[in-house]
């Protein structure tokens, strides 16, 4: 079994940063950077994904982690939906827009794989070591 001491170790918590240092700067463009509420809503987005995967880690029990990693795959599927909005209203191309799809589904799987894991681990969390 696999340990980590730090979120930062976590390989969803990696995939989730990149992800979001790029939702960051694809929404920095002029027509989606002056759409504040909706450039704003998808970098919150995308930054829930992080930070829930972050304290969940925190919590130091896997229970609780489950919970804020189902937080962070639901924050992932609010970050597509809104990546399909920004399609729709040509904010972004068809090429981002597809790389972009695919990569927040790829880390919503990889989070949900990563709860499947802890789901079937024996040890309870970090603080029952």
């Amino acid at each position: 079994m696999a340990t980590w001491s730090r979120f930062e170790d976590l390989p969803i918590w990696q995939d989730a940063r990149v992800l979001a240092k790029d939702i960051y700067r694809i929404s920095s463009t002029d027509q989606f950077s002056k759409d504040y509420r909706f450039c704003g809503q998808i970098r919150a987005a995308i930054g829930s994904v992080m930070d829930n995967i972050a304290e969940g880690f925190e919590r130091e029990n896997n229970k609780e982690f489950i919970q804020f990693l189902y937080f962070a795959k639901g924050s992932c599927g609010e970050v597509r939906s809104q990546l399909h909005r920004a399609k729709d209203v040509e904010f972004i191309s068809d090429e981002v827009y597809k790389e972009y799809i695919e990569r927040a589904i790829n880390l919503n799987t990889s989070i949900y794989n990563f709860i499947k894991y802890l789901k079937n681990s024996d040890v309870l969390g970090m603080r029952y070591l």
